[in-house]
């Protein structure tokens, strides 16, 4: 495994991170992850407005943040979905935010940011369930949130990925584009790229069975396919996708089978491969050009299918 420069610093300094009185491994996860999203994804893009809201469902709410990008008027303006990563257990407005501003501006869409509930306190499907309500709920509130509901998007990264898969094989006719970063996809971490770097970077082994295992308990003897989207047949409505995979990444080969299998039912897929990259890249704007690049190419592609409305 041949690291560049860059990679090799950022290597460097995610092994000085320390979580501050962490009380336990789940809290430790937690806090390391907000540790490095902080201390690496460089400064933070303003927008034009960012608005907090709770979504009420039956028996709680669910926090979602509205980022609205600069200079655009917020009447019918066209919108992505982002469910975030954080192995389904960790991550929330601020390991994102600086992503999600970014986002906002290049793609010139809304970004409804939804804080879903985490494993373990609320294990599958609670976080898919909260995923899938908030698309509904944006669709219904269109009107009321200035949101075109003909244009509507969903991104995910890593957890979020497999997330995002999962949401669009229930309400994919509602979205018209998916893009999934470095998903994970597959409970079972059999793969040679896990083989390759169980021990990282960024990703370990020992931690990823631990994360599965809070997320999904019955995983090892009844998966299913709507927590490991590596074992989905029907994609049903599933909408043009792109896919981000990282070379020296231990969910490069989960997300490439993921792909195939997309693939294969018939979905249109594009995937974009990033030589050099690590899992979680997107959060190390400090040091990476990388990070712009796949923003550009996130917005590229989603104004490809996303009607332009002029303001």
């Amino acid at each position: 495994m041949e690291l560049t420069s860059s990679i090799n610093q950022i290597v460097s300094h995610l092994g000085k991170i320390h979580s501050f009185n962490a009380q336990n491994p789940l809290d430790d996860t937690r806090k390391y992850l907000e540790a490095m999203s902080l201390q690496l994804s460089g400064k933070k893009e303003s927008v034009s407005v960012i608005e907090e809201l709770n979504v009420p469902l039956e028996n709680h709410q669910i926090p979602i943040r509205i980022y609205r990008p600069k200079g655009k008027n917020i009447q019918k303006s066209s919108a992505i979905i982002y469910i975030h990563g954080g192995w389904f257990i960790a991550g929330g407005f601020e390991t994102h935010d600086a992503v999600v501003r970014k986002l906002a501006n290049t793609t010139g869409s809304a970004v409804i940011f939804a804080d879903y509930r985490l494993a373990p306190e609320h294990p599958f499907p609670a976080g898919l369930n909260d995923c899938i309500d908030i698309v509904k709920w944006t669709v219904e509130n269109a009107e009321s949130l200035g949101i075109d509901p003909d244009q509507i998007g969903i991104i995910g990264d890593s957890a979020g990925g497999a997330l995002a898969t999962g949401v669009s094989t229930q309400v994919g006719e509602l979205l018209q584009f998916q893009v999934l970063i470095y998903p994970a996809a597959d409970n079972r971490l059999n793969t040679k790229s896990w083989e390759t770097y169980e021990n990282g970077p960024v990703l370990n082994k020992e931690g990823g069975i631990q994360a599965w295992k809070w997320y999904h308990p019955e995983g090892d003897t009844n998966p299913n396919p709507l927590a490991a989207p590596i074992l989905i047949k029907d994609f049903k409505n599933t909408p043009t996708t792109l896919v981000l995979i990282a070379e020296h990444d231990a969910l490069r080969d989960e997300g490439e089978e993921l792909v195939q299998h997309m693939k294969d039912a018939g979905i249109p897929v594009i995937t974009s491969f990033y030589k050099d990259m690590v899992h979680g890249f997107m959060h190390m704007g400090e040091v990476l050009s990388e990070v712009q690049y796949a923003v550009n190419e996130i917005a590229a592609f989603a104004q490809q299918h996303l009607e332009s409305v002029e303001k």
